[in-house]
């Protein structure tokens, strides 16, 4: 993400067309739509904390939300 220097959400979106926002996640599909990576971005420190990877089974019953 550094090298690309997003400000928020809507600059990460440009870049990764398949990424939504889940408050306060942002949620890639990965893999050709098989896997979900929800992750909270630090816009500031270009950071991002990973915080599940997931099959799209297992972030459809949604219990990562809890």
């Amino acid at each position: 993400m550094e090298s690309n220097g997003f400000q928020n959400f809507v600059e990460l979106r440009r870049a990764f067309g398949s990424v939504d926002y889940v408050s306060p996640h942002a949620v890639f599909n990965i893999s050709g739509n098989k896997y979900r990576l929800i992750g909270v971005v630090n816009y500031g420190l270009q950071t991002v904390a990973i915080k599940h990877v997931l099959t799209h089974a297992e972030y459809d019953r949604g219990a990562w939300r809890k």
